[in-house]
């Protein structure tokens, strides 16, 4: 069992390096793993059915991505972005706290409601980008800001695509991760900001306003917030009414929210470019989604899960405590979301079973897998970033050594976070 396991993962590791040496993009050498698995666990013609099965096993969290993110563009291109920001700049413009601290804020949101760090950096991106320039922030530090940021917008709530994956796989129910995640998540962001940010001299406000896209005529803070309220509105509702309240879904709130967008829009929204834009933007990460699931339905079937799994529970405590802050960002540079179900399932039924806050320690982790969205192969969110705003420095000894202090601090309080996952489980609790 233990030989046929092995012979199997090494098939399909094998497979997936053989594919990026040949540059083939990361989805489609997944895929290839996941056949060649399949193929040497001896699955026959049955290989086929698992492979449409595991395509379908985050079929919701790709309908919430593909829903969000298109009601975040819709908020975008009708100007409510534009309008947020320059009021900020025009309002808080002489007190630099108050204007890094609402600047941190624009760039949670978005990733914060798609799961998508991407999401951040291709919506308010450029505009915070801009406001920190005129406040006289190097351009190295500024990218790196906004990689920052926007990873931590990811691991933000309401969604978190990385703990919501785990949990699905270990049968967890997804509540209780909101508190966790927003301290882990909001600390890590305010920290990377002031650090890299805190010593700029106040906004320029002519000279920033004269940078950023003009608000539409008619624009307000009614028809940017009320969107934001229907959606509070309604999954507060689910919550406090769950008898009497239809179950809606995210994917049909966030429709309802974008249909609200859209009436309330002073201009008029080509729809069809911009769902079509959304769609082909978000290919690659709902791509990586489809693939995932289908990779690990055959490392289940073949038994590499499990070896996988038994490899990890089996690890002394004190070494997970002491390289998960490298292991999980490393292997999501390598894997994007395919580390979530495959390392994230057997470390939180392992830290459950040696009695630490399930809850806790899987929203640690899914704050720890994000900062890995800099490193290749992959570097999604890193290269976002750094295409965004123009960067032209040197990736690994500008953008990726200026992102290194900040990342160390993110680092170690998410390992705390694990470490007394109990202790900190029971306060938040309580």
């Amino acid at each position: 069992m233990f030989a046929h396991a092995s012979l199997v993962l090494a098939v399909i590791v094998g497979a997936f390096l053989v594919a990026k040496l040949c540059r083939i993009s990361t989805e489609l050498s997944m895929c290839l793993a996941a056949v060649a698995g399949g193929l040497a666990s001896g699955a026959g013609l049955s290989l086929i059915r698992h492979l449409v099965e595991g395509t379908f096993t985050y079929f919701d969290v790709c309908l919430i991505f593909l829903t969000a993110t298109f009601f975040m563009t819709l908020v975008k291109e009708s100007g409510g972005v534009a309008f947020i920001v320059r009021r900020i700049v025009a309002t808080f413009a002489t007190r630099k706290v108050m204007c890094l601290l609402l600047l941190t804020l624009v760039m949670l949101i978005p990733g914060a409601l798609t799961g998508s760090g991407a999401a951040s950096v291709l919506t308010v991106g450029a505009l915070v980008g801009a406001v920190l320039a005129a406040m006289g922030v190097e351009e190295t530090r500024r990218v790196a800001i906004v990689f920052l940021c926007a990873a931590m917008s990811a691991a933000a709530p309401p969604i978190n695509l990385w703990a919501m994956m785990a949990a699905a796989g270990a049968n967890m129910p997804y509540t209780g991760f909101g508190l966790p995640l927003g301290i882990l998540s909001v600390t890590g962001a305010l920290f990377a900001m002031f650090f890299l940010a805190g010593g700029s001299k106040p906004v320029e406000v002519e000279k920033v306003l004269r940078a950023l896209p003009e608000a539409p005529q008619g624009m307000g803070w009614g028809r940017v917030l009320a969107p934001f309220f229907l959606l509070a509105l309604l999954v507060v509702a689910g919550r406090l009414a769950p008898f009497s309240m239809p179950v809606l879904g995210l994917p049909l709130i966030f429709l309802l929210c974008a249909g609200m967008t859209i009436l309330l829009s002073p201009r008029k929204l080509p729809l069809w470019k911009i769902l079509g834009d959304t769609v082909e933007a978000l290919l690659p990460l709902v791509g990586i989604m489809v693939v995932v699931g289908a990779l690990i339905q055959v490392m289940a079937l073949s038994g590499a899960r499990g070896l996988i799994s038994l490899s990890v529970v089996t690890l002394p405590l004190s070494v997970l405590y002491a390289t998960l802050f490298l292991i999980l960002p490393v292997s999501e540079g390598m894997l994007q979301y395919a580390v979530a179900p495959l390392l994230g399932v057997p470390l939180i039924m392992l830290f459950n079973m040696k009695g630490l806050d399930p809850v806790v320690a899987l929203s640690a982790m899914a704050v720890l897998w994000p900062l890995g969205d800099c490193l290749p192969p992959t570097a999604v969110v890193g290269r976002a970033a750094v295409l965004e705003l123009g960067y032209k420095g040197n990736y690994w000894s500008g953008f990726v050594k200026t992102c290194l202090v900040p990342l160390a601090f993110i680092a170690a309080l998410a390992t705390l976070f694990l470490v007394y996952s109990a202790r900190i489980g029971a306060v938040l609790g309580g």
